[in-house]
């Protein structure tokens, strides 16, 4: 970063300190919010945009080969009149990474004159034209686009310090993509009565990139298909990585792919709690069961505080309805083959002793037995237990992918066109993830990786700058000020003199 841009922001930083140190306040007579005498003119010469922070996104899309290898392998246009493949792929995404949540919202970008020139653009398409884009994809055209994203990908991984390839945990499990629609191709109804889309989502753990998304009709069980797609998984990280895990709920014990998996990773997956299974579990004696203790989750650094009341819990006691609580819990394992394996795993078993009550009397006691299939022998039970729970993270990443992404809207008509628009809205969840990759400041990098995209969103983004054309170079004059924009300015300064073959 130049010296300049440094005093600036530096300046900047110790007149809002200033402006917020804490002071002893008398009594005020009028309201903070005083502003009465407010005008607007109009600039007849400047340009601004409030997303100034899309100039390091396409400053690294365009570093890392996105753009050139999206129009290198992507075939979809027999004339480029007047766009190309990747006009109309990051038009979509930068759609996503401004805060629109579909294709009507590219409109207030199209009248944008000052969004246009900061991306170099003359013009950009309309939402009409990015409809008709993702109707024209194939299966194939999707599986494509997703592979063209993924070599990229690689390419961020690489410049990652020693300890990023440790180990990869792949997190797998499917969803429901609701829609209000009654003409789309595709959709149906779930087991859960919801009609819609039932997408199989696979994401790197440690990052929270979807690696593969993959549209399906609404009654798909969670595990059609998954073998494929867990295979070309595993051909990404294999190799790159240490280790290699797989983790999955009991949808994807698939027992006739164990023996293969074996070969390639480590994984730990729900198993289905079979009668013979529960019937191994009951004759465990009890010298083999161990006590689990749950975590807390999290560790108190100041004073305890006393402990809210429960209201949750008093209403449903109050009123009578049925309550189950865990009263404690154990581990034990056993030795295991499927039949469908040909050799043996690791089955822990975990044992909830439970309570149901009603209103202040407890009805009865119940036993329920959670099983896991590992390959791992190094880990103890309890550890395979936590590591299993640890899945429920992925569930985290498919809610942003769904609530604060919005590549689960399913805007198009058709299977196929709504996987595509799928697979390039979360094209901007992992940008979002490569500038968190690409931060010399490693620990605000880790933050912007776990970040929900909605303040993402308000902090990296939302950056008001102006515009300024001048020959052959775009300036983005920032005018706005948060505490995240110098090491945002300076991994931008980065990827700018960073070139990725």
């Amino acid at each position: 970063m130049k010296k300049l841009n440094h005093k600036i922001l530096s300046k900047r930083k110790r007149k809002i300190e200033k402006r917020l140190e804490r002071r002893n306040w008398e009594d005020q007579e009028r309201p903070m919010f005083k502003g009465s005498n407010i005008h607007y003119e109009l600039d007849g010469r400047d340009k601004g945009i409030a997303c100034g922070g899309i100039g390091v996104i396409h400053t690294l899309a365009k570093r890392i080969g996105l753009v050139k290898e999206i129009d290198k392998r992507l075939h979809l246009l027999k004339r480029h009149v007047p766009y190309h493949e990747s006009d109309h792929v990051l038009n979509l995404a930068y759609n996503v990474l401004a805060g629109g949540e579909g294709f009507e919202d590219i409109e207030l970008l199209r009248q944008d004159e000052a969004w246009m020139d900061a991306l170099g653009a003359e013009i950009i398409p309309d939402p009409t034209t990015e409809g008709d884009f993702v109707r024209r994809f194939l299966g194939e055209d999707v599986m494509t686009l997703m592979e063209v994203i993924n070599e990229r990908r690689k390419k961020v991984w690489d410049r990652q310090p020693k300890e990023f390839f440790k180990k990869a945990i792949l997190n797998v499990d499917g969803t429901i993509a609701e829609t209000t629609g009654e003409c789309k191709e595709g959709m149906d109804i779930s087991h859960k009565g919801i009609w819609g889309y039932g997408p199989l989502i696979i994401s790197l753990a440690q990052t929270r990139e979807p690696l593969y998304l993959v549209n399906r009709s609404g009654n798909a069980p969670s595990h059609l298909d998954s073998p494929v797609w867990i295979d070309r998984s595993l051909d990404l990280v294999e190799g790159r990585f240490e280790e290699v895990w797989i983790r999955g709920d009991t949808d994807f014990s698939l027992t006739e792919h164990l023996d293969r998996w074996d070969k390639r990773c480590k994984f730990v997956l729900g198993f289905d709690a079979h009668r013979n299974l529960v019937g191994l579990a009951q004759g465990i004696s009890e010298e083999q069961w161990g006590e689990l203790e749950r975590k807390p989750k999290y560790e108190v650094k100041t004073e305890g505080r006393r402990r809210p009341e429960n209201v949750k819990e008093r209403i449903v006691r109050e009123r009578g309805y049925k309550n189950i609580r865990t009263v404690s819990e154990q581990v034990a394992e056993f030795a295991y083959r499927p039949g469908k394996c040909t050799k043996t795993y690791r089955m822990v078993v975990l044992r909830k002793n439970l309570t149901v009550e009603k209103g202040e009397v407890a009805l009865f006691d119940e036993i329920r037995y959670f099983f896991y299939i590992t390959n791992d022998m190094t880990m103890s039970p309890a550890e395979v237990v936590y590591f299993a729970n640890d899945r429920c993270d992925h569930e985290n990443d498919i809610e942003q992918l769904k609530n604060g992404v919005k590549a689960l809207r399913m805007p198009s008509d058709d299977l196929v066109s709504n996987w595509a628009y799928m697979v390039i809205a979360a094209l901007a969840w992992s940008l979002k993830a490569w500038v968190g990759l690409w931060m010399p400041n490693k620990m605000l990098g880790k933050r912007i990786v776990r970040m929900e995209f909605k303040r993402f969103l308000n902090t990296f983004m939302k950056i008001p700058c102006l515009i300024v054309k001048a020959g052959r170079r775009i300036t983005y004059r920032v005018v706005g000020y948060n505490r995240c924009l110098k090491d945002y300015l300076s991994a931008f300064s980065m990827i700018k003199m960073c070139r990725v073959t």
